[in-house]
């Protein structure tokens, strides 16, 4: 076996000590960092057009994605990309470490004086373990891909084909440097005439529950949606309160319905999805006073493996039904009993209500309004992208806000709508001859290297966790696409995403990353014997098997 450790935990190191917090100018620079360290190689001194630095398009920062590609000795334009990403979340959690956040050393020796959690403290007593933010999560995945790649770069005969190092900015908020960068592989492709025949990505990995000792490769990745529901009420003075219906009450009904609820779990091969869970609630009033708010405004993540976006919004918006019927259920059973208490007259309240999707109630305003409303609304959605403190939630609730406007009617109402990136799942099929060869070289690679590391090493169907490997294939067809487009108000102008281009891409794509504990947390810390050693030989077999299927 290759020695990769020590190359590799030196090179995590560096990049922990560059900062590249997602938003920030280190971001840019390390983009740039990276580049550097390819320009000194031998290989990139003599094809400088093998490396490059790819400027994000569309994108209100500027950033960089890095692009190294070594081409073999053999004429053979199958080609391996190695993916990863430079930005990490922020170190406001390090809390009275936050100024070592980026000192991988100092950190561990703060760390085992200072009174670290009991399960981190029993983890440095080994020695095997680097800390610092981006030390999992995931500059370790991109220090052994660097490493693999100059590898590579000097050992050409080695390869049957070639390799392509991708580092893309923006994977912790937006997804603009994949986003950006599937454009550019195409262009490379047909400029270097070159066939991509997989991708590997090399983002985390975690144990799945307390005390699981596996280490796990992934063959493609979980699904991610963000349905969001916009709520209309009838706002009223507190204290004529039913007078009014607050659309809180219809907020915590679909909360109580949808969170942690194992009915929105997705299965395919034997996996589960996590179920979805609530990432915002809130009314839209502005400032305090006595009126109930007019709206309310809750998002969840929802993971999939089989489902498409059509699918979610399906068995969401009879959820919503159900949730709107039963709120507005408890608050008549309220105010009857309000009314046996103070001995007024019970007056049935039995407004109209509506749910409906964003597509649905803007084909209705079309029809009522015409060219008017839908000029009107095109030229909002531009105006609104000059509050450039709106982020995509944000401007989509907007968005709807403004649509229901044109609606013109009253509450209670639901509008269910996407306002966030779609991270597409991709699945590997048997059935495919593409995927198997990628499935087929990683098990090989798995039975290879499992010898040698003292961990049982598990190949599961789906990576998790949102990452960028989304952005290579999708697996849903037109009319889950179109569900996902027609019902995003962001489509086209805050957010951007070329489905034809990753459509065209189509790489079988599978996660080997590093193993490491708390990423996005204060005691985020990498494994380094499997990081820095298995996981690199690991990739270095995947990628000769895939490109000499038949060795």
């Amino acid at each position: 076996m290759r020695s990769w450790r020590e190359e590799t935990l030196e090179l995590t190191k560096e990049l922990v000590r560059h900062p590249s917090i997602n938003g920030t100018i280190g971001e840019r620079d390390i983009a740039y960092h990276i580049f550097e360290y390819f320009r000194q190689l031998p290989y990139f001194q003599e094809n400088p057009g093998h490396l490059l630095l790819w400027k994000t398009v569309g994108d209100e920062r500027e950033r960089y994605n890095v692009a190294a590609l070594v081409k073999g000795v053999s004429s053979s334009q199958e080609t391996v990309i190695l993916m990863g990403h430079l930005d990490t979340v922020g170190v406001e959690d390090y809390g009275k470490w936050k100024r070592f956040a980026f000192s991988p050393d100092e950190l561990l020796a703060k760390w085992k004086v200072g009174g670290a959690a009991p399960r981190v403290t029993e983890d440095l007593a080994d020695g095997g373990w680097l800390a610092g933010r981006g030390s999992v999560d995931m500059k370790s995945g991109v220090a052994a891909n660097m490493v693999l790649t100059r590898y590579f770069a000097g050992h050409r005969e080695e390869l049957s084909g070639n390799v392509l190092f991708l580092v893309a900015c923006d994977e912790e908020d937006n997804s603009r440097g994949i986003l950006s960068a599937v454009r550019d592989l195409e262009h490379l492709a047909r400029e270097e005439e070159l066939s991509y025949v997989g991708a590997i990505n090399t983002d985390y990995t975690s144990p799945r529950f307390d005390g699981d000792p596996a280490r796990y490769v992934y063959l493609g990745t979980v699904g991610k949606l963000l349905p969001s529901f916009f709520i209309v009420g009838r706002e009223t003075h507190a204290g004529q309160a039913f007078e009014g219906f607050d659309p809180n009450l219809v907020a915590a009904e679909l909360t109580r319905r949808i969170d942690y609820n194992p009915d929105f779990c997705d299965e395919l091969y034997g996996e589960v999805t996590l179920p979805p869970v609530s990432l915002k609630q809130t009314d839209l009033k502005k400032k305090y006073d006595v009126q109930t708010p007019l709206s309310a405004f809750v998002y969840y993540n929802f993971f999939v493996h089989s489902w498409s976006p059509k699918d979610v919004l399906e068995r969401l918006k009879e959820t919503a039904e159900e949730a709107l019927e039963d709120a507005f259920d408890l608050y008549r059973e309220r105010y009857r009993r309000y009314c046996d208490l103070t001995g007024d007259p019970y007056q049935t309240r039995e407004w109209p209500s509506l749910v409906v999707t964003y597509e649905e109630l803007f084909e209705q305003c079309r029809k009522l309004h015409g060219t008017e409303f839908e000029e009107s609304m095109r030229v909002y959605a531009m105006n609104l992208l000059n509050e450039e403190e709106l982020d995509l939630r944000e401007y989509s609730c907007r968005m709807v806000e403004e649509l229901w406007n044109w609606w013109d009617g009253k509450g209670p109402a639901i509008v269910l709508f996407f306002s966030s990136v779609y991270m597409p799942r991709v699945v590997l099929s048997e059935a495919e001859e593409k995927d198997q060869r990628m499935i087929q070289s990683v098990r090989k690679a798995v039975e290879r290297a499992q010898p040698d590391c003292p961990h049982p090493i598990q190949v599961r169907n789906f990576f998790p966790y949102i990452s960028d490997m989304s952005f290579v294939a999708i697996s849903d067809d037109k009319e889950g696409i179109e569900a996902l487009t027609k019902n995003m108000p962001a489509w086209g102008t805050k957010h951007q995403m070329d489905v034809d281009a990753i459509r065209s891409l189509d790489v079988p794509v599978v996660n080997i990353g590093p193993y490491g504990m708390d990423a996005h947390k204060q005691w985020e810390r990498v494994e380094i014997p499997y990081s820095m050693q298995v996981v690199p030989e690991l990739n270095y077999h995947v990628i000769k098997n895939l490109l000499e299927p038949n060795n």
